[in-house]
């Protein structure tokens, strides 16, 4: 069993910038690769972001985030993030984070084993 829990949304301005931070609980969150997912009203929940976990190496990023997202963890704290940099108007959605047991994350959600309530991150234009 694992529970995420997210935190640091919120709203922002075009060109500004969050950073989510997701906290798992149990004794297993290093067997679990990590990611973010996000969902906009009336949209599908679309992949973000993936980190592996052995020893948060190996990355994957949707191509609408890349250069601007970045996902990492500490598996001390049990803890995974996702630094947003110039954020735009179209980021604006609920984050979610997920976990999936195993080396990788797949970018799908329908392969996610775990998920979080979600944070919402809005942005102003």
């Amino acid at each position: 069993q694992v529970q995420l829990v997210e935190s640091g949304g919120g709203l922002v301005q075009a060109g500004g910038s969050l950073r989510l931070s997701c906290a798992a609980s149990g004794r297993t969150f290093s067997s679990y690769a990590m990611g973010w997912f996000r969902q906009a009203p009336g949209k599908e929940r679309a992949f973000v972001a993936g980190i592996s976990w052995s020893g948060g190496s190996t990355t994957d990023y949707a191509d609408s985030v890349k250069g601007r997202f970045t996902i990492s963890r500490d598996n001390a704290k049990n803890t995974v993030y996702l630094q947003m940099n110039s954020l735009k108007p179209e980021d604006t959605a609920v984050y979610y984070c997920a976990a999936e047991y195993g080396g990788n994350l797949r970018p799908y959600a329908e392969a996610m084993d775990y998920w979080g309530k979600g944070t919402l991150v809005t942005v102003s234009s």
